[in-house]
Order: structure tokens, then sequence, then C-alpha cells
């Protein structure tokens, strides 16, 4: 690729491809995703502005560019890394990385007084940090691929990418342990919440310690005599607190046992997803994967958070969406927001659109462990239309986060901002 290079391609219908390879007095332009190929004819044509970096795509190529469905599902799958996370994502690896990482806990004078705990540990990590997407993760180092100068492209600082891209699955262990016990949550990831398992219970609150201590046992391991170690202890301690603090505004609006709709504002939903979720599920990865590539100005976090937190909230109306519509097959949990007192886009948009009657019957029958009043809550949801309120709602989410995208003044590269949206557009679980 020619660094800074003006190319005219065709205009396509389809969105989000990580390569172009324009072959120079050809009359085609060949569009690679990962292993598939598309020709095009060049015909009607518009520009595509090569960036700073291989592979980096300007936004003006963008802006037209939409994912019809019949090709949809082939895009949800790509990478934009210059290598396959595959090869770096193994579970094996990690858990020799991590009992090297937590080894004075069983090479040290008190080992053999602890060993029991340690055991523990490593059955709670199998449990609670392997089976899920890995989304976070791979975010992390798709992003640091994305960023990284060509002389930083080592394999050290690819796999120190994985590990920070762990951390993060850690930090989401962490949460979820906790969570499923304040929430009283019975399935997670197709299988019981991890206190449901014989002889957890409410110890399970120690063991979401013990899963955020051993980030910083990862970190004090692999990044201590780095430049960037003191950006990414703070990065995890300031994400630990407004997780918490978007937990409890969650809990103080949604008392199990104490149903008042007057709290379910938009005002207060929007706080709960950009503290609870946004910060550590969106702003977190690519903000790790900037520290490892040397990028700790404000200015470019600021507006890498600001696009991140909007899809994270994004992503946060698609759960409520997908707890109330979707399959517990696919998703990997059983829906409970109703019986649970959320307050989730559903019920806010709900409440927004009743009539009196309909407003009476959702404050008598949300917020209750009853499957007939779950069922009326239901059946008013079908009666204000708020799937298809939902669809309009996801379609115009994910044009305006391109719009954002595009007229982003940084000189991050769009398409890591790209690969998220579509990463999340219309997924089922």
């Amino acid at each position: 690729m020619i660094r800074n290079s003006k190319f005219m391609f065709e205009k396509i219908e389809f969105c989000m491809v990580p390569r172009v390879y324009h072959l120079f007095g050809s009359e085609s332009a060949y569009f690679r995703c990962n292993s598939w190929l598309l020709p095009r004819p060049l015909s009607s044509h518009c520009p595509f502005v090569v960036g700073s970096r291989e592979l980096s795509v300007c936004s003006t190529a963008f802006k037209h560019l939409r994912i019809p469905s019949t090709q949809r599902e082939s895009c949800n799958n790509f990478s934009t890394s210059t290598h396959k996370p595959s090869k770096y994502f193994n579970e094996n690896k990690f858990k020799e990385e991590f009992k090297e990482a937590t080894g004075y806990l069983r090479e040290g004078e008190c080992r053999n007084e602890i060993q029991d705990a340690v055991v523990h540990l490593d059955q709670m990590i199998d449990y609670n940090v392997f089976g899920g997407k890995m989304n976070r993760a791979m975010i992390v180092l798709s992003s640091f691929n994305l960023l990284a100068s060509p002389d930083q492209l080592t394999d050290k600082n690819q796999q120190k990418a994985v590990l920070l891209g762990w951390c993060v699955e850690l930090l989401q262990a962490c949460f979820l342990v906790a969570d499923d016990i304040m929430d009283q949550s019975t399935m997670r990831r197709g299988k019981p919440c991890w206190y449901k398992i014989n002889g957890v219970g409410l110890s399970g609150f120690n063991d979401a310690f013990l899963l955020y201590s051993s980030i910083h046992s990862i970190l004090r391991s692999n990044f201590k005599d780095d430049p960037c170690y003191i950006y990414l202890v703070e990065l995890f301690e300031k994400v630990l607190q407004q997780t918490t603090i978007g937990q409890s505004l969650d809990l103080l609006t949604s008392p199990i046992g104490n149903t008042d709709l007057t709290r379910f504002t938009e005002e207060r939903y929007d706080a709960i997803v950009k503290w609870k979720t946004g910060f550590y599920s969106f702003y977190m990865p690519v903000a790790l994967a900037l520290y490892l590539v040397g990028i700790c100005d404000e200015p470019t976090h600021n507006q890498a958070k600001e696009i991140l937190l909007k899809m994270g909230h994004f992503f946060q109306v698609q759960d409520d969406y997908l707890d109330c519509y979707g399959e517990p097959e696919t998703i990997g949990k059983v829906g409970t927001d109703i019986e649970e007192n959320k307050c989730s886009w559903l019920i806010v948009q709900a409440l927004k659109l009743a009539n009196e009657d309909q407003r009476k019957a959702l404050q008598t029958n949300y917020g209750l462990d009853d499957p007939k009043k779950v069922a009326i809550v239901k059946t008013i949801y079908h009666e204000l239309q708020l799937e298809s309120i939902y669809k309009k709602f996801e379609l115009e989410s994910y044009e305006d986060i391109q719009r954002e995208i595009d007229n982003m003044k940084s000189d991050l590269p769009k398409q890591l901002f790209l690969e998220y949206a579509t990463r999340i557009f219309q997924r089922e679980k």
C-alpha cells in the first residue's frame, strides 16, 4: 500500500472491509474479508484514501457503505488484525502465563498453607473466565495490531496485548460473579452461576476479589518495567470504581421486591449503562491498546471514549431486548430483567408510551417472580409494539455511530471503531 495516496474504487454496497487491494492495470478491484474475495468491475467510482498505516482506510470511503442482510453474516466475523487472534488466544498458554504470574503463591514459603486456596483459584478461573465470546479480549489484540507501528508488531508485544485481553476477561468474570449473586441469577453462559455451585454460595464475593487481584499479579509480572505500567494500573483501578458506581446506581434504582416505576427514567437508564457497562466493556479494551503503543494523551483517549461509550449504550439496549426476546439456548441464560425489577430499555420505553391502564398494570406486575405477571408485562410490550420500536432504534443507532466515526478528527484508524460497531450490530447473543 502507498502512504497517503488516493485510489479510485467502485462504490460498493457493503462495509467493514479490513483489507483493500488495487490490482494495477486490471479491470477489477478485489476486496478481501478474511478468506473470501468479492470481485467488482470498476464502474461507478468513489475515492478511498489510504491512511498513514498499512490496511488503514479513511472514513470518506465508508460513509456510503451499508451491509445488506445477505452479506452481513459473513462480515460479522472478520478480523482487521495483521495476525490471526487464534494464534495467540490460547487457553492453555494463558493458564501457563497465569501460573507464572501467580508463582509467588505456588512457590513461596507459604505455599503449603494456602494450597487449597490456590487450587480453588485455578478451578474458579476455569469456570468463570473461559467459555465466553472473548470479544473484549480480541478487541484489545485487534486494536493493538491496528494502532502499532511496524517495529512494535513483535510476537512479544502481541503476547502482551493478549495478556491485557485476558486481564479484561478476568475483570469481566469478577463483575459477573458478584453481579449474579446480587441479582440472584441462576444461569450464566449456559451453565449455573458460580455461586450456585455446591460449596460456593456467598463466598463467591471473595472469589470476585481473587479474580480482580489476579489482574494485578499479571500486570506486575509482565509490565512493571514498561513505560505504560502506571497507566495500565490506573486504568484498571478507575474502571473498577466506575463500574461499581454503575452497579450501585442499578441496585438503588431496581431493588428486588420494591418496584417504583417513577425511578425508571431515560436519564437514569443512560447513567447506569454508561457507568456499569460502557467504560469497562467498550472504552477499556481500546484504551489498553492505546497505552501499549504509547498513545497516552488525554484528548485522543477522550475522543475514542465518546464514540465507544455510545457503542456501549447501543450494546446494552440490545442486551435488554435479548433478555426479553432472545432464545435462552442462544444467549446462554434465561432472561430475568422483568422478574428482577431491572431498569431496562424496554420498561423505560413502555412507560413513555403506556396509557393509564397499561401503566397501572405495569406497576402491579413488574418486578415480581411470577410467570403470570411476567406474561402480562410482555403482553403490554407487544401491545406497544416494542419489537418494532427496537428494530428502528437499532438501525438508527448503528447509522449514527457510523456518522460519528466518519466525523472523527483524530488520526486513529477508523476501521478500529467500525470493527467494534459491526461486531455488535444485529447480534443474537
